[in-house]
């Protein structure tokens, strides 16, 4: 039944969807920036599929491939029960259109993916961080973000204010000896 179902959207819209893969009971569809807006509004609001339902919105990075992120569109059809999955594939540099305006309740997702991946969503109203500081530098969910940072955020008593410091750590957490002392005696 699904097959059918990826079938006959290939043949609805054709120049909208690169790939369709069908993997564990679930559907999903790649597609360009150019064609995002089209393919969602199409699934939105036809009517073999109303996916009027936008779950989420979130991205997965590849650091070794060239177009370096994928950002994954979680929809659902509350009328026939079923989820979908589109994805986009992008560069660094390139970016991807708001569907804020067909979903409202995009914007905060696509917020949530510009600040810890720094994926451009072109159209946002309110594209801001939202889970980091506003002088964050970085986006913490990418592969090569460094896993201790390089400042330290803490709250001052003495002068009643919050402080930006260079980090310092007690330990030296790079340096580990995963040989077992056992081995060493002959």
């Amino acid at each position: 039944m699904l097959y059918n179902y990826v079938k006959s959207i290939n043949l609805m819209v054709p120049k909208f969807i690169e790939k369709s893969v069908i993997s564990k009971e679930e559907v999903t569809l790649y597609t360009s920036p150019e064609h995002l807006v089209e393919l969602l509004d199409f699934l939105k609001n036809h009517t073999s599929s109303q996916y009027q339902m936008l779950i989420d919105i979130t991205g997965v990075d590849y650091p070794e491939r060239s177009k370096r992120f994928e950002v994954v569109y979680l929809l659902m059809s509350l009328k026939y029960n079923s989820r979908l999955i589109v994805k986009v594939s992008v560069d660094e540099v390139t970016v991807v259109p708001s569907v804020e305006e067909l979903f409202p309740n995009a914007g905060w997702y696509e917020r949530e993916t510009w600040d810890m991946y720094g994926i451009f969503f072109q159209g946002n109203k309110d594209l801001r961080r939202i889970l980091t500081d506003y002088g964050f530098e970085g986006y913490p969910l990418r592969k090569d973000f460094p896993l201790s940072g390089y400042v330290e955020v803490r709250y001052d008593d003495s002068l009643r204010r919050v402080v930006v410091e260079p980090l310092e750590m007690t330990q030296e957490f790079r340096l580990f000896d995963f040989s077992s002392p056992w081995e060493k005696i002959k």
